[in-house]
């Protein structure tokens, strides 16, 4: 008998400990998706990759128009065309395919870079925010992606993007 009291008091005990345990944790959660797009610093750097966007596109839409012209001479002259200057104009119109190819390319690769480079600089930005507000309040846990429901009690993404404002002035 003295050996199943003293196994509940345990019990008891342990079940009061890990409630109490429980009521001290301070959780966190950070809706990063929203925190990234409506920052500051995200729009700046879309306005900013946008313009060299604008340049590199208007230059690639020119060379394709420059292409199409010379595909139409192709087919309207073909037939009054030397078999010499026709060869020359096939090479031309291939070279410059290959040409419009690989700046595309190129274009779509570097843009995907600067884009990861531009969110990888903002998510440390974001990271380092998050910290700073762990400390200074206290959280045990804050959490990000994954989580299927956070009240607003514990959603800090209002708190981190006001302090990326901050930051970004």
């Amino acid at each position: 008998m003295r050996k199943t009291i003293t196994l509940l008091v345990v019990l008891f005990g342990s079940l009061f400990y890990a409630v109490h345990a429980a009521a001290e944790t301070k959780v966190g959660y950070l809706d990063v998706t929203r925190v990234t797009e409506e920052s500051p610093q995200y729009v700046s750097a879309r306005k900013s990759l946008q313009k060299e966007l604008d340049r590199r596109e208007g230059d690639l839409r020119s060379k394709a128009e420059k292409l199409k012209k010379l595909e139409q001479k192709l087919q309207r002259d073909a037939k009054v065309m030397s078999e010499s200057e026709l060869k020359r104009l096939e090479r031309d119109i291939m070279s410059r395919q290959r040409k419009l190819k690989n700046s595309r390319d190129e274009y779509r690769d570097e843009l995907t870079l600067r884009q990861n480079e531009e969110r990888n600089k903002l998510l440390r930005q974001v990271a380092e925010v998050v910290r700073t507000i762990g400390k200074e309040e206290g959280f045990d846990l804050i959490l990000t992606d994954g989580v299927a429901y956070a009240s607003k009690k514990v959603d800090i993404s209002d708190k981190v993007l006001k302090r990326l404002k901050k930051s970004f002035r």
